[in-house]
């Protein structure tokens, strides 16, 4: 049969290689205090010598080509090495495989002119530099990117932009942003009217208001001012108009690439709830012994195991340059409610302990949250799937198509 669910070897052996690394260079470094605003710079001390080992190792940038600096693995080995990465905090950063510079590289390997590569990509590849991607706004629906308002106007051999942005990760220490804006605003097609530029953060204009604090604290997510921003011609990133088009390009990918490492987090989340169910005793027994525990634990299994071969099965697709919007649509869709569902039963497990800080849980948990609506929320991801699953009902009479064209 054509239908094999083990690994090529060297995509194995690369992920075994991952694991290992995390095991030995990274967990012991691991300490939630590092996040902390004082102690950045102890943070950067890490994450840099830990990159001097990755490199040494041949494991840096799983995702970008060889003549990048890369390792040059495809989308399925991407998804093994990523799903390693995230059972750290540290992990993607040590590989440099961290978003939004990931989803960045390959948007600017994918649309930028040779010049744009050389003084943005290359700083990407070499871990020397920090971007972000600001498309999203507070006073626009964040899943219609057709409604932006942050307009550029042309002005000689410039564009001069004004908008306001939110939510941008990353842009505090950021070299440079892509930064998505109306250009077209009569654009008989809506996914017409918004071009991307590249905007270095040191540009009279670009301002960072604040970092928005969220339910897990702050996390380097910021509000943006643009006033006033001369941005030359050249930094337009692929074509006039070609906004929306570039963005579905990175987004694609990147919706797969969270779902990659979610699938990390949600591992550890299951792991830590079996041992904790197998350790603590109470009323006669242990909690692994009992019915209501097991069933947090096979379901957790259960989503789990699905989650994965919808990530395998996206990623293939990706590798062998079909069609995989719907895929990664059903994909975004589950894993991320899959992350929220089992690090929740984990807390459940451990009780006041998963409410603590004692344990990752309570931080898993918070920043799990955002995961239903960033790349998009559950219900536009729902409403794209029925539209495909009806579209394909009219044109052919059956879903089949739309439930991923599988041989069964």
């Amino acid at each position: 049969m054509a239908i094999d669910f083990t690994f090529p070897t060297e995509v194995e052996d690369v992920r075994l290689r991952v694991r290992e690394f995390i095991e030995e260079e990274v967990k012991s470094k691991e300490d939630d205090g590092l996040w902390e605003a004082d102690n950045r710079q102890k943070l950067i001390e890490v994450i840099l010598k830990g990159r001097h080992k990755a490199k040494q190792a041949g494991l840096w940038m799983p995702h970008m080509p060889e003549e990048w600096g890369g390792m040059g693995l495809g989308p399925t080995a991407v998804a093994a090495v990523s799903s390693e990465c995230a059972k750290t905090r540290l992990g993607s950063f040590i590989l440099n495989c961290q978003a939004p510079d990931e989803g960045n590289m390959h948007t600017l390997l994918h649309f930028g002119t040779d010049e744009q590569k050389e003084k943005y990509l290359k700083g990407l590849c070499d871990g020397m530099q920090r971007s972000c991607f600001a498309m999203t706004e507070p006073e626009v629906a964040g899943s219609d990117p057709t409604l932006i308002q942050t307009h550029g106007v042309r002005d000689g051999d410039d564009w001069v932009i004004n908008g306001h942005k939110w939510f941008i990760s990353g842009a505090r220490g950021a070299n440079f942003a892509i930064l998505i804006a109306r250009t077209n605003a009569d654009a008989e097609i809506p996914q017409e009217r918004n071009t991307a530029f590249i905007v270095e953060t040191n540009w009279d204009g670009w301002n960072i208001v604040r970092d928005v604090e969220t339910m897990s604290g702050s996390h380097n997510h910021c509000e943006i001012k643009i006033e006033n921003l001369r941005v030359p011609d050249k930094n337009i990133l692929g074509r006039v108009g070609g906004g929306h088009e570039l963005g579905q390009v990175r987004l694609g990918p990147a919706r797969l690439a969270h779902c990659m490492r979610w699938i990390g987090q949600i591992e550890l989340a299951l792991d830590m709830m079996i041992e904790r169910a197998k350790t603590r005793f109470s009323h006669g027994s242990l909690l692994s012994e009992k019915q209501g525990i097991q069933w947090l634990i096979a379901d957790s299994g259960r989503e789990l195991y699905a989650a994965k071969l919808m990530v395998l099965h996206a990623a293939y697709k990706i590798e062998n340059k079909m069609d995989f919007k719907t895929e990664v649509s059903y994909a975004k869709h589950h894993v991320a409610q899959t992350l929220w569902n089992v690090i929740d039963r984990a807390v459940q497990v451990h009780g006041a302990l998963g409410y603590s800080t004692d344990t990752p849980l309570s931080s898993m948990l918070a920043q799990a949250r955002w995961a239903r609506f960033a790349d998009g929320a559950d219900e536009i991801h729902q409403m794209r799937t029925a539209q495909m699953l009806l579209r394909a009902h009219d044109e052919k009479g059956s879903t089949r198509r739309a439930t991923c064209a599988l041989p069964i």
